[in-house]
């Protein structure tokens, strides 16, 4: 898909971050533009960015972890815009705890937005993107879909599980017009952490505040930077997009040493502080 102009564009978690940068990046590129997300003032500022943009755009308040309003809002989309080109599952949250101390209401909750809303979101727009001379599904995984880290389970689980289904449906989809792509992020600086379900993470001392600051100080990529390495992707249609260093690096430690990176990943975690985080500004 070298073409983007004139392409009409879905993306989900579109009120912040990575979300809204992608809808920016995507406007610039003359794309017709539908985001959704549950934070309804989130939503307004990122129409107002937008409409700096000569493009259209339109927003929608929905939780993608409830199955009829996903289907509500394709069929909304599909009434107001006639059909749909790109699709990125970008909505995403945290919890930071233990498995073992994790409640069963907090790790559905995460499951429902992490891993369910991709599968609804996907399954509600793939008949019309299959009707297009081409198409593309862009879901975003992350770094922690290839590493995991203590204290972060079900974060992981459910991007470990958006890779393979993203993977998946690469797979089925071969010989058609639509191309899959499967984003992993390194540390981008959102406010993902900032909005997390906070209990503990893998340092007892560190408070909420202290894991945002640390989180922040590692995060080496902007959401605009982010978005420009996704579109580049889409541009190429490539099947896995690492973005930045941090994502290149984990993954190549990943391929080539195992069980050592895995350890290794508990023992930085479980040191990490405010103080060992200078060296990343």
């Amino acid at each position: 898909m070298k073409q983007l102009n004139g392409k009409v564009a879905v993306i989900t978690g579109g009120a912040s971050g990575i979300g809204r940068a992608l809808a920016l990046a995507l406007a610039d590129e003359g794309c017709v533009v539908a985001i959704c997300d549950i934070d309804r003032q989130g939503l307004e500022r990122t129409a107002e960015l937008m409409a700096q943009k000569s493009v259209d755009c339109s927003i929608h308040t929905v939780d993608v972890a409830d199955r009829d309003l996903v289907h509500e809002f394709a069929a909304n989309v599909l009434d107001e815009h006639g059909h749909v080109d790109i699709l990125i599952n970008n909505a995403g949250v945290v919890i930071a705890d233990t498995l073992e101390d994790v409640s069963y209401a907090d790790f559905d909750w995460l499951m429902g937005i992490n891993f369910w809303g991709v599968v609804y979101i996907t399954k509600a727009f793939l008949p019309s993107l299959k009707r297009r001379p081409e198409a593309h599904i862009v879901n975003i995984s992350s770094v922690a879909g290839v590493l995991a880290s203590p204290n972060n389970g079900p974060y992981c689980a459910a991007k470990f599980a958006v890779t393979g289904l993203t993977e998946t449906l690469s797979q089925e989809l071969q010989g058609t017009n639509v191309r899959v792509s499967c984003v992993f992020p390194g540390g981008v600086k959102t406010n993902i952490q900032r909005n997390a379900r906070f209990f503990k993470v893998a340092n007892p001392n560190l408070c909420h505040e202290d894991a945002i600051e640390c989180y922040a100080k590692i995060s080496r990529l902007c959401p605009d930077a982010a978005a420009r390495i996704i579109i580049k992707g889409i541009r190429r249609n490539k099947t896995r997009i690492l973005v930045g260093m941090d994502a290149r690096f984990i993954d190549m430690m990943k391929r080539v040493m195992p069980v050592w990176t895995t350890r290794l990943a508990a023992h930085f975690m479980r040191k990490l502080d405010i103080s060992k985080t200078k060296w990343f500004t």
